[in-house]
């Protein structure tokens, strides 16, 4: 393997030269430090100089210091034995237990080669149990969907929540990647899965808020070369959870700054529409299995409008819009039945009766919105008899769409509830008819 030395280091950057056989971009190197400090190369300088990271943030390290090539670069074990462990961005555990042994190891770099394949045949709607989101953004096998929202208005909780109802069932294998979020949502998520004895089912990868930009960055690279494993070769179907889309960016842009480069407009990473692209692009379908991904977005300041924000739903075919204006109002899940929307939800994949009932809704939640307004001013009994009726219905579908979740129970006292897609569309009917 070829050898270099440090030649200079600015926070979490550090240059390293090899006069001969420098290692390849993305490739991991060891320096000979006491703690054996991993590095990973990620740009070069000239052709002997090497920009790297420090991916534990070792402070070992000091100019002049002898490295070597690894001639591999971050790779995560595979197989039967990952499945209900805990991994960092590095593949080492996290939940106390001995690393997986004589396990193959995957590169969270290599990409897989297997074309994606979408065929309208073979469209699979996955029942999460909770009405507003089965209703207005059904999920679909093999596709995308986000949770938009502020902080404190209920994001980690729905995907709890879903993480329980879905992956109970036991027909796939769930994935849990936590990016740049709260160490206590990590470990009331852990023994959620441990009660309900889910964790046999579910592969999960952390890069807490309490980790460095450079494990925030590529705790969701691991992740899915783990998922893409399982989905290639193993021929399962994934269900991806992803909590916090918008800390993936977050992070990368920390590592663009502290790398010096020039921000974009917005005040983002240069490259921000290559990082989320080659995250997302990895999270598809094809001929072996499909994985299934629901990310959350966080909204910095409630500004849906926002760069980052924008361009990862882009990536999405459903959006379900959390709204702080509902939670205060008390309704969970607080989902802005307005804004909420989905490119899923055609007669062609939920069927006439589900489209038709979803049409005549959002009609309903619009008249209602408008409604609002006016009889702020006068009163409802100044509304037509029309207008009072669409007005009631309109607030019985708010309250009929309020769930108890199961993952809530000790807080509550109320015991959680399960509600078929049928029995959703029954009660939705009739309110409205």
């Amino acid at each position: 393997m070829s050898t270099g030395e440090v030649r200079a280091i600015k926070q979490m950057i550090v240059m390293v030269e090899f006069l001969e056989q420098p290692p390849d971009i993305g490739d991991l190197i060891i320096a000979d430090s006491p703690d054996r400090a991993p590095l990973l190369v990620n740009s070069y300088m000239s052709e002997t100089v090497a920009v790297c990271l420090n991916v534990r943030s070792s402070t070992k390290l000091y100019k002049g210091l002898k490295v070597e090539a690894t001639g591999h670069g971050i790779e995560v074990p595979t197989g039967e034995q990952a499945i209900g462990r805990i991994f960092d961005a590095m593949g080492d555990p996290l939940d106390g237990k001995p690393a997986p042994v004589d396990v193959p190891k995957r590169n969270i770099f290599s990409v897989s080669g297997t074309s994606s394949d979408f065929r309208p045949g073979q469209v699979e709607i996955l029942e999460t149990g909770i009405k507003v989101i089965d209703f207005f953004t059904p999920f679909v096998k093999g596709r995308k969907i986000g949770i938009v929202g502020g902080a404190g208005v209920g994001k980690t909780v729905l995907t709890m929540e879903l993480i329980h109802n879905v992956a109970k069932s036991g027909t796939g294998l769930a994935f849990f990647t936590g990016i740049g979020e709260r160490i206590r949502e990590g470990h009331e998520l852990l023994e959620t899965l441990t009660e309900r004895d889910l964790l046999k089912n579910t592969c999960m990868f952390f890069g807490q808020m309490n980790e460095n930009p450079v494990q925030r960055a590529l705790v969701g690279t691991s992740s899915v070369a783990l998922a893409e494993y399982f989905r290639d070769e193993e021929k399962k179907d994934i269900l991806f959870f992803a909590d916090n889309a918008y800390r993936y960016v977050q992070a990368r842009n920390e590592l663009a700054t502290i790398l010096d480069q020039i921000p974009s407009e917005g005040g983002y990473q240069p490259t921000i529409f290559s990082d989320i692209k080659s995250l997302q692009d990895r999270l598809s379908s094809n001929d072996n299995g499909s994985i299934t991904a629901v990310q959350t977005i966080y909204v910095p300041a409630d500004d849906l409008s926002d760069p980052a924000v924008q361009m990862i739903q882009h990536e999405l075919d459903s959006i379900i819009v959390l709204s702080r204006k509902v939670a205060e109002e008390g309704i969970r899940p607080a989902v802005d039945m307005i804004r909420t929307s989905s490119s899923l939800l055609s007669p062609d994949i939920v069927g006439d009766r589900h489209y038709v009932l979803s049409v005549q809704v959002q009609v309903l939640m619009q008249k209602y919105e408008s409604l609002r307004g006016i009889i702020a001013i006068i009163g409802e009994n100044e509304l037509s008899a029309s207008d009072r009726a669409d007005y009631a219905k309109a607030k019985k579908l708010i309250e009929y769409f309020s769930q108890d979740m199961y993952v809530t129970e000790d807080l509550t006292g109320r015991p959680g509830v399960y509600v078929s897609r049928q029995d959703t569309l029954k009660g939705v009917e009739e309110i409205i008819v």
